[in-house]
């Protein structure tokens, strides 16, 4: 019976033609599941349907869907299901070439041309009786590793997430054996969910071909050898000799591998050739005539023996070596009597040379590469008892250091090949990651003598040493010479992963993928180190996670804060937020000031939530710019920290700094290294906080910050209790994985819905804020930057100088003046120098007013006039909207 899409077809007449074929029909659902129709259908599996069900459910000429039941209720039918893109990919010829090599044809030939049916995404099923044994559960034959543009979305996020994460599979072959079901032809519509209808393509349910039980086997076998899914080798199919070999050494197993052919291992044996197709070998095992049992070469990147048959000596569908396969039939699997055979029969090579080595404690390899060797210390071999043979322990490079030349050249071999674990080069030069006694990250610069602690640590350097008498050479462990490792460090590249900074917290790399593993990223450069055990993410977000870790974040741990405005929470959420999204984004983040009215308000605390989850650097305010440029190189060079708080400002203090400024515009931070002549250039990737009572800004700091303010608006703020969390800082060490984890769901939250931004304006911040805006929007948390109206009140220049500009308004018009009569009129309220509190001078005036020709201050600026009659400068004001030149 066939069907088109244009002829709805009579689902009864093929039930009808089903039963008469002994099977058991279920209705499908029109939903696009191709699920059966039925409440349960579990005792379909053992009870057949009757005509009088058929005739109920199909009678009314509404359903478009009709499927089976596999296996013993429909009298021993199989079903094997090519997938589409199984056919697409020409998998059907190839299975069917190596049926008919291997004497299978005529029942591949029975099974392909009996009932067929076509899905609507291109496969094709196959129908089979068996005979003389039951029918075997649904199994899957044959797959491969999706493809990326296969991947679905889930999948995308999955694998962005996790890199290290198993790649998805895409099923090729597989049955549908006992208790089984499936959908036949002629089912149409929305029984799939592309719409489009099943095919017959060949056949009825009154022509299903008889295979024997046996035979079938043997099919499943043949279609098992075209799965493309990488096999996990096992010590026992392919196994690794962990002594160590010397240089110019061959491993007689090695060579066997290299040299053996299958023939030669398996023939005397009983297994037979069956055919070849390009590099793939197919063999059947032994006591079998027909039918394939196992491949050799089909795997690209080495040729291994792959057995589908669990009738043989070999562990089913897993890969064997040459020596594993040689060991196993000739040798029960032990491998050492194995390899001392093989070395009799000529495989294998001796080491070039012997190995001396030192037991001097001095010797000894280094655990943690921060101390340095005695360069004068020479072996103890009396001490030790002699000479002895040198173990390099496995996995670690060996290096002939005898020429100096030889040995720089291959110490940068060993960086180019990544030989050289956990070593990056950041600013300069080599560097690596650890953690000082609280447990923070510090980046700390390699020096002559850290670095050869490090190459005594990971490669085994030797010198080739000749006794002149005998010719004899041998090999002596020796450890580089310090000039050697100074040479290294005084190039100007390096081989090696370059590292852009730590990171303590899961961060949002530039693509919108996650960083959630801990150690080195290669995409981004940054080195996860978490500063609290990372919280294991679900593959999606969903709404009650995301509502969650709002209440978590909002409604427990910033509740209870005395903010002045809404602003204030806003703006140290996003603070939080920034580590996280800090490699999203180009370009510096401002300064987030942290100030209050009184002591007790809580910035401590605001301080310490930054310290919990993220970890800070802490440090002091410098007393004079020179410190505060020392002290931020000294953060940027060496700590790991995301956020660096320079605490507890004087009470009052105006934050004007020329320093502050720079820092706050700059993507890279430059300057020399304390004690060094050398100069370094730093990614500027921290968040600057600053803390203090009644803070201030002034010069261009104003307009550079974030302000975070709090008023508790009471006597006593620090008596203040019933917080809704109870004391904050221990629960913030119960809770700091977790309010990491839910500060992460936001951000993957807010990316899921495909990052929605608002256009914000902050100068060189724009980028940072329109991002943060857009995640605030999402999250339904008002108040970002709608404060900018009340900064003016925060910078004492812009107050100074708007009093001053409308005093001069108000006193000398809009009239252009020299210096000397405005500084002899307003002398009560011009701009006082900050350093000594004294009135200017008429000439420093000039330069101030030069400064800021142009700049409004509360809607009037200063404008420069050139009398060129009397070759000077004159000044007026001019507010915002009149023209210029107006009077």
């Amino acid at each position: 019976m066939t069907n088109t899409p244009d002829a709805p077809p009579n689902l009864r007449v093929a039930a009808d033609e089903l039963h008469a074929a002994s099977l058991c029909v279920l209705p499908v659902k029109a939903n696009g599941t191709k699920q059966p129709d039925v409440r349960s259908w579990t005792s379909y599996k053992v009870n057949r349907s009757t005509p009088a069900e058929h005739d109920a459910w199909f009678g009314d000429g509404r359903r478009t869907g009709i499927g089976v039941v596999y296996g013993a209720v429909s009298g021993n039918i199989e079903m094997i299901e090519f997938e589409g893109r199984a056919i697409a990919e020409g998998l059907l010829d190839e299975v069917t070439d190596i049926m008919i090599g291997s004497g299978l044809g005529d029942d591949w030939d029975a099974i392909t041309t009996g009932w067929v049916d076509q899905s609507p995404s291109g496969g094709l099923h196959f129908r089979a009786r068996i005979v003389g044994a039951p029918v075997q559960g649904s199994m899957k034959l044959a797959s491969r590793l999706a493809r990326e543009d296969e991947f679905t979305p889930e999948e995308r996020q999955r694998l962005a997430e996790k890199p290290g994460a198993k790649p998805p599979i895409r099923v090729l072959i597989e049955t549908r054996g006992e208790g089984g079901y499936g959908v036949v032809a002629p089912s149409h519509g929305s029984v799939h969910a592309s719409g489009r209808p099943y095919v017959r393509i060949s056949g009825s349910p009154a022509t299903l071909p008889e295979i024997d039980a046996d035979r079938m086997d043997a099919v499943r076998e043949v279609c098992r050898m075209v799965d493309a899914v990488p096999k996990q080798e096992t010590p026992a199919s392919a196994p690794r000799d962990v002594r160590p070999i010397g240089e110019g050494g061959l491993r007689p197993g090695d060579d066997f591998d290299a040299r053996a052919d299958w023939a030669d291992i398996l023939q005397p044996h009983g297994w037979t050739f069956v055919q070849q197709r390009g590099r793939t070998r197919y063999w059947r095992r032994p006591g079998k005539d027909r039918g394939v049992s196992a491949t050799t070469g089909r795997a690209a990147d080495a040729d291994r023996l792959y057995v589908f048959t669990t009738g043989t000596e070999f562990t089913a569908e897993v890969p064997y070596t040459k020596f594993g396969a040689h060991a196993l039939l000739n040798f029960g699997g032990d491998h050492k009597r194995a390899a001392a055979d093989l070395k009799r029969q000529g495989y294998g090579r001796a080491p070039e040379r012997r190995r001396i080595g030192s037991t001097s404690p001095r010797a000894a390899a280094f655990s943690d590469g921060s101390t340095a060797l005695d360069p004068a210390a020479e072996p103890d071999e009396q001490a030790a008892g002699g000479p002895a043979l040198h173990v390099v322990p496995q996995g670690r490079p060996e290096l002939d250091i005898t020429n100096e030349a030889d040995a720089l050249d291959g110490v940068l071999g060993l960086m180019a090949d990544g030989q050289l674990p956990d070593l990056y080069k950041r600013s300069g030069g080599p560097v690596w990651v650890h953690t000082d006694d609280n447990g923070s990250p510090i980046m700390q610069q390699l020096g002559s003598d850290n670095l050869r602690a490090y190459l005594a640590d990971h490669v085994g350097s030797f010198v080739v040493k000749t006794d002149p008498r005998t010719e004899q050479s041998e090999e002596v462990r020796e450890l580089f010479m310090p000039k050697t490792c100074g040479t290294i460090l005084g190039r100007k590249d390096w081989p090696l992963p370059p590292l852009r900074g730590v990171v303590t917290s899961p961060v949002v790399r530039p693509d919108g993928s996650l960083i959630q593993s801990p150690g080195y990223d290669p995409a981004t450069g940054l080195y996860l180190h978490p500063r609290v055990p990372l919280r294991r993410l679900q593959p999606h977000v969903s709404s009650e996670s995301l509502t969650t870790a709002r209440r978590i974040v909002l409604d427990e741990m910033l509740h209870d804060f005395p903010w002045t405005q809404p602003a204030d929470r806003a703006h140290m959420l996003g603070g939080l937020l920034t580590p996280i999204l800090r490699p999203y984004f180009h370009g510096p983040t401002p300064m987030l000031v942290i100030s209050a009215t009184a002591p007790g308000s809580g910035k401590s605390l605001l301080k310490d939530i930054f310290k919990a989850l993220y970890g800070i650097a802490d440090t002091a305010w410098p007393e004079n710019d020179t410190e505060l440029r020392k002290s931020i190189t000294t953060q940027l060079y060496t700590t790991g920290q995301p956020v660096v708080v320079l605490d507890n400002l004087p009470n009052g203090h105006v934050i004007k700094s020329p320093v502050i400024s720079a820092l706050l515009t700059q993507e890279h931070w430059g300057d020399r290294v304390l004690g060094s002549t050398a100069s370094v250039t730093m990614p500027n990737d921290r968040l600057w906080v600053v803390t203090g009572n009644g803070l201030r800004t002034g010069g261009d700091n104003g307009r550079r910050t974030l302000w975070v303010r709090l008023d508790p608006d009471c006597p006593d703020p620090d008596q203040r209790d019933g917080f809704r969390v109870g004391d904050l800082r221990p629960w913030l060490r119960a809770q700091a994985s977790t309010v990491v984890a839910a500060l992460v769901t936001m951000v993957r939250a807010w990316l899921a819905a495909g990052a929605p931004t608002i256009r914000t304006r902050k100068g060189d911040y724009s980028e940072w804020a329109t991002i943060v805006a857009g995640l605030l929007g999402f999250l339904g948390v008002e108040g970002w930057m709608t404060d900018r109206d009340d900064l003016v009140g925060q910078d004492d220049e812009v107050l100074e100088w708007a009093a001053f500009l409308a005093a001069w308004q108000d006193k000398l018009g809009t009239e252009a003046h020299p210096v000397s009569k405005i500084l002899a009129a307003l002398i009560d309220v011009v701009p006082r120098d900050h350093r000594t509190g004294e009135p200017p001078s008429a000439n420093s005036l000039g330069h101030w007013l030069k400064a800021r020709d142009g700049r409004y201050f509360d809607g009037i600026k200063p404008v420069l006039v050139l009398d060129r009659r009397n070759k000077r400068n004159l000044w007026r004001v001019q507010p915002s909207g009149v023209l210029a030149g107006a009077r």
